[in-house]
C-alpha cells in the first residue's frame, strides 16, 4: 500500500541508473510495451533482471504491469564466459606468436594468469636435486624472484609433484598448513600449480599464489587454464631441447664428416701416388706402401661403422648376461697385446650387449697401448654399479680429461681420435655413463657405471 501512486522505476532504479530508467517508461507509453535488461536495487543489493512491461489505457491515467525476472546468476555466468574465452583468446594470440622468445611468451602467460585467477604472484620453476629454482615470476615478493631456491621440502611444489593433477588450495590454514614448513617458510594463503613434464620427466612447475586466502574455491576453469599454460610450457620446453639436440648433432655431424673426409684422403693420396710411381717405375715395392693405405682406410671405415650401430639405442631385451672376465680375455688376445699384462680382478657378470661390449673393451684396450706402450699393465674390475679398466701409464692430466672423449681427439699423428668417442656412444647406448679419472698406479683410469652386475666373485 505505502507504495501505491509511487513511480516504480524511480523507486527502485539506482540513483546513476534514473535517466534509463525514464527512458524505459517513456518508450512503454510511446509504444505500449517495453522488454530490456535492467539493473535494479534490492536489500541484497544492485541486481540484474528482465523487465517485461505492458501498458494500456483505461481512463484519465495510463496503467499497466510490469514483470521483472532475476537474471543475476545467469549475466554472473556470461561474464565468467566471456572472460574465460578472452583469456582463451589472449594465451592463443602469446602462444602463436612466431616472433616471441620462449621466454617473453613465458612472462605473458605468467601475467595473464595472474589476472584470470586474481592472484600477485605467478612463478616457473625447475626442480633438481631436491631443490626449488625460480626460473621466471611476475609479482613483487622478494622469496619469487629468478635465481632464488630452497629445499624442495620447505616448498609448496613438493605436494604440486606428488599428484597427477594440479594442488589447489583456497586456505591454506583452514586447510592444514599452517604447521607446514612451506607455510612458515613463504606464509601463502591461497596456491595452484601443476608440474611441467619434459619428455616424461619432472622439470618442475607452474604455479600462482597470493599471501591471503581465496573467498572461493578455484573453479574447473581456472584449473583447465592453469593446466593449459603448463602443458604449453612442457611442450614449448620439449621442442627446445629437441632443437638443442639436433643442433649439437648437426655441429657434431659438420665436425665428423670434415675429420673422416681429412682422414679418409690422407691414405687416399699416398695409394694412388705409389700407384703412379708403381706404373713408371715398374716397381712392386710401391704395392706394399698401398696395402697400408688401404689397411688404413679400412681401419677408418670400421670406426665409422661402430659409430653408426653403436649410436643405436638399446632395449633391455637386447641385453644378455656377459662374463667380463672371459670377455676381457678375448679382447686383449684379439687386439695382439702379447708384451703388456692384463689383471682381471674377479669374476663379474653384467647385462650388457655382447657385441658392443667387446668394441669398448677393445678400443680401451687400444687407447691403453698407445698411450702407454706395449709392456702396459692393464687392470679390468668390477664396481658396484659397473666396472673399471685402468692402466699404469702416464694418465690424463685433470685439464685435458673433458675433451677426450670428443671426435678428433688424438696424441697420434695417424689416429681419428674415434676411439674413445666410439667407446661413449656404446656406453650410452646401453643406457651407461663412462668417465676417466685417475688409476691406483697415477694412470688412465675409466669407469663406466649404470650397468647392472648379476653376480660377482
Amino acid at each position: 500500500a505505502a507504495l501505491r501512486g509511487q513511480n516504480l522505476d524511480a523507486f527502485i532504479a539506482p540513483d546513476r541508473l534514473d535517466q534509463h530508467a525514464e527512458g524505459l517508461t517513456h518508450q512503454a507509453v510511446e509504444e505500449g510495451s517495453v522488454q530490456a535488461e535492467v539493473v535494479r536495487e534490492t536489500a541484497e543489493g544492485p541486481r540484474h533482471f528482465r523487465l517485461n512491461s505492458v501498458l494500456f489505457s483505461g481512463g484519465e491515467r495510463s496503467e499497466g504491469y510490469a514483470i521483472y525476472t532475476d537474471i543475476t546468476e545467469q549475466k554472473e555466468r556470461e561474464r565468467t564466459l566471456q572472460e574465460e574465452q578472452e583469456a582463451l583468446r589472449t594465451m592463443y594470440r602469446i602462444t602463436a606468436d612466431r616472433e616471441a622468445a620462449f621466454k617473453e611468451k613465458v612472462q605473458q602467460l605468467i601475467d595473464l594468469g595472474r589476472e584470470y585467477l586474481t592472484l600477485p604472484y605467478g612463478f616457473l620453476t625447475e626442480i633438481t636435486d631436491g631443490t626449488q629454482h625460480i626460473v621466471q615470476t611476475s609479482g613483487t615478493r622478494p622469496l619469487f624472484q629468478p635465481g632464488e631456491s630452497c629445499p624442495l621440502s620447505e616448498s609448496y611444489c613438493r605436494k604440486t609433484i606428488q599428484g597427477e593433477s594440479l594442488l589447489a588450495v583456497q586456505d591454506a590454514p583452514e586447510e592444514g598448513w599452517e604447521d607446514d614448513p612451506a607455510y612458515e617458510a613463504f606464509e601463502l594463503g591461497s596456491y595452484v600449480g601443476a608440474q611441467v613434464l619434459v619428455e616424461g620427466d619432472l622439470y618442475g612447475t607452474l604455479c600462482f599464489a597470493a599471501t591471503e586466502p581465496r573467498d572461493e574455491p578455484f573453479t574447473e576453469r581456472e584449473r583447465t587454464l592453469v593446466e593449459l599454460m603448463t602443458r604449453w610450457t612442457s611442450y614449448e620446453l620439449e621442442q627446445r631441447r629437441a632443437t638443442e639436440r639436433l643442433e649439437r648433432q648437426n655441429e657434431q655431424l659438420d665436425s665428423f664428416t670434415s675429420l673422416v673426409t681429412h682422414d679418409l684422403r690422407n691414405p687416399l693420396n699416398v695409394a694412388k701416388g705409389r700407384l703412379e710411381l708403381a706404373k713408371e717405375d715398374k716397381d712392386l715395392d710401391h704395392l706394399a706402401a698401398v696395402g697400408r693405405a688401404l689397411d688404413r682406410m679400412d681401419e677408418i671405415i670400421e670406426d665409422v661403422l661402430a659409430l653408426t650401430w653403436g649410436n643405436q639405442d638399446l632395449d633391455e631385451d637386447d641385453l644378455e648376461a656377459c662374463a667380463l672376465a672371459e670377455l676381457a680375455e678375448d679382447c686383449w688376445d684379439h687386439v695382439d697385446m702379447s708384451e703388456g699384462i692384463l689383471q682381471v680382478e674377479g669374476r663379474p657378470v653384467i647385462k650388457a650387449d655382447e657385441r658392443r661390449l667387446r668394441r669398448l673393451l677393445e678400443n680401451l684396450f687400444r687407447n691403453s697401448i698407445e698411450h702407454a706402450g706395449e709392456t702396459v699393465t692393464v687392470r679390468v674390475g668390477a664396481l658396484s654399479d659397473g666396472f673399471f679398466i685402468e692402466d699404469d701409464g702416464p694418465g690424463i692430466p685433470e685439464e685435458k680429461r673433458g675433451a677426450v672423449f670428443e671426435p678428433g681427439c688424438s696424441s697420434q699423428e695417424e689416429g681419428t681420435g674415434l676411439g674413445l668417442n666410439i667407446v661413449k656412444t656404446v656406453a650410452e647406448a646401453q643406457g651407461w655413463t663412462i668417465s676417466v679419472t685417475t688409476g691406483r698406479d697415477d694412470g688412465a683410469r675409466f669407469e663406466v657405471r649404470g650397468v647392472e652386475v648379476s653376480s660377482s666373485s
